[in-house]
């Protein structure tokens, strides 16, 4: 724990001079994301508010908003735990990504498509693979989804696939194989850029339904398995 502490109290500097709740939640969620408080981790309020340099009443509202995104979970006399997702919770997550995420590919419209952010996360991810940073690879293959979502123009819905990205990345980080989890997908990523640049929008639908697909379905498998050692371990 004292090594994530000292990683966010390098992160004051980003709550300015009015500290927010959303403010911290933000950081907070992106700490998450990143594996710095995995799942099942307890979250101190004394520590991490020392950390941040903000009150108590703060913090605990922002607890609160992460709580509502399904990332943290409120435990009676316990504390506040980062979220262990269940195999029930991960396929739901994959069932609005593909409710979602196929969506924005069929309501694109006539080419041309604003394709710059997928290039360069399908680019990232190439890179990484080059250098062997399978973590990065994991980034950058979020960054390709979080860029196809932003392909409808809707804040709305970059604010809702965020919250689910995220809790996307708990099971990713219970399952710590991100060269497993993502390898197999890049040329699939860019087989979909391409299709896009095309102008063959149903084909990239298509294309991207079966990828969610066998996605979930590989995700599922490893997870289920985790997560029940887990439990053996545990009793």
């Amino acid at each position: 724990m004292t090594e994530q502490l000292t990683g966010l109290a390098g992160d004051r500097a980003l709550l300015g001079r009015t500290s927010t709740a959303e403010r911290v939640s933000d950081i907070l969620r992106s700490r998450i994301a990143e594996g710095y408080f995995p799942p099942g981790t307890r979250l101190s309020e004394d520590s991490i508010g020392g950390a941040l340099g903000v009150s108590r009443n703060t913090l605990r509202e922002a607890f609160r908003l992460l709580t509502h995104e399904r990332l943290l979970v409120h435990e009676l006399n316990r504390g506040v735990f980062v979220r262990v997702l269940t195999v029930e919770d991960v396929e739901d997550i994959y069932r609005t990504r593909a409710l979602v995420e196929c969506a924005v590919v069929r309501g694109l419209g006539a080419p041309p498509y604003a394709l710059a952010g997928l290039a360069e996360a399908v680019a990232e991810g190439e890179r990484a693979t080059r250098e062997g940073d399978w973590k990065e690879l994991g980034t950058a293959n979020i960054h390709f989804h979080r860029e196809l979502v932003a392909l409808a123009g809707s804040d709305r819905t970059d604010e809702l696939m965020r919250s689910v990205f995220a809790e996307l990345r708990l099971a990713f980080h219970v399952v710590d194989d991100p060269q497993r989890l993502h390898q197999p997908y890049l040329a699939r990523n860019r087989q979909i850029l391409e299709t896009l640049r095309a102008g063959e929008r149903d084909r990239a639908e298509a294309l991207l339904a079966g990828y969610l697909d066998d996605s979930r379905a590989g995700l599922v498998a490893v997870y289920g398995r985790r997560v029940a050692d887990a439990g053996q371990d545990a009793g």
